[in-house]
């Protein structure tokens, strides 16, 4: 299984959102698609919630794509 993994710069990041920044999909509109078609699992249960809030430490699956979710650096 592939992995990436993904620093968070604020609380949250939106699912569709996640998936761009992580280059699964080339825009916003394609990740909703993507999300739509209920192929997306977020930490094991399948997401269709297209802007559904992901944070630190939760796991997004796509096939055999895992993605890390990590907090945010802190400031020091």
């Amino acid at each position: 299984m592939q992995q990436l993994e993904l620093r968070l710069n604020s609380d949250y990041v939106e699912l569709n959102q996640l998936l761009k920044l992580t280059g699964v999909c080339d825009s916003g509109g394609a990740g909703k698609a993507l999300v739509a078609s209920g192929v997306v699992a977020v930490d094991g249960k399948i997401e269709l919630r297209k802007t559904c809030k992901i944070q630190a430490g939760q796991k997004v699956t796509i096939g055999d794509l895992l993605i890390y979710v990590l907090p945010r650096r802190s400031a020091g």
